[in-house]
């Protein structure tokens, strides 16, 4: 899951970034609408958190810039104005939820989890192939019933896999989903991952390289 915080309060974008991270998200931050604007370009979002009051781009026209789009984020509206008319003010311009300023980061979470299981293009809550089961919701993966030991970003790449499969992901769009724009696009971090995943999945192997194409889930049974 990819996500754009965008929040002018530089210390409580970092807070945001930190604290998503640490929930396996993909996360990256702009501090006004004009670099927000920006990366909605370069990359495509599950969730875009917004602040209203922005520099640059106000974060109403932000809001209505992502809903007119074909393809478009979910949007969770955090910000300081909370009243009953502002909260419907904001749903009014396109916004899929709003949370006030100040506020309880674990419901955050639950938010934006819901939020992405919303996209018209996501897939069921539990991912199910090869055996294997995840939950993103309860952060919990199985194979064949037993409880997988996955890191932060292990748990990340079987579930970029899992919502892409049958079909192949390139290590280019692992590094777009399951990565951020920090990491380096010459690193070697997809395939050493994958091989982390490959072996705390056991026997039979499901994740399966195409040289040149990418990883994909494979069913031993189909093969």
């Amino acid at each position: 899951m990819r996500i754009l915080v965008v929040e002018d309060e530089h210390l409580l974008a970092e807070v945001l970034t930190e604290g998503l991270r640490d929930q396996g998200m993909a996360v990256d931050v702009a501090h006004d609408g004009l670099t927000a604007a920006a990366k909605l370009d370069l990359h495509g979002y599950d969730v875009v958190i917004l602040d209203r009051d922005l520099p640059g781009i106000h974060g109403d026209t932000l809001c209505q810039m992502i809903t007119e789009r074909d393809e478009r984020a979910m949007v969770l509206m955090l910000t300081a104005a909370g009243s009953p008319g502002d909260r419907v003010s904001g749903l009014t311009l396109g916004a899929d939820d709003y949370l006030a300023k100040p506020f309880h980061f674990p419901e955050l979470v639950l938010r934006v989890r819901a939020l992405a299981r919303r996209r018209p293009s996501a897939r069921p809550r539990t991912l199910r192939a090869g055996g294997v089961e995840l939950d993103p919701a309860r952060h919990r993966a199985t194979r064949d019933g037993w409880r997988l030991d996955l890191s932060v970003k292990e748990f990340a790449l079987l579930e970029a896999l899992l919502r892409a499969s049958p079909s192949c992901l390139s290590a280019e769009e692992l590094l777009e989903q399951v990565w951020d724009e920090n990491v380096d696009p010459f690193t070697n971090t997809v395939p050493v991952t994958v091989s982390r995943l490959r072996r705390k999945l056991g026997d039979p192997p499901i994740i399966t390289t195409t040289p040149g194409v990418g990883y994909r889930i494979a069913d031993p049974a189909d093969r």
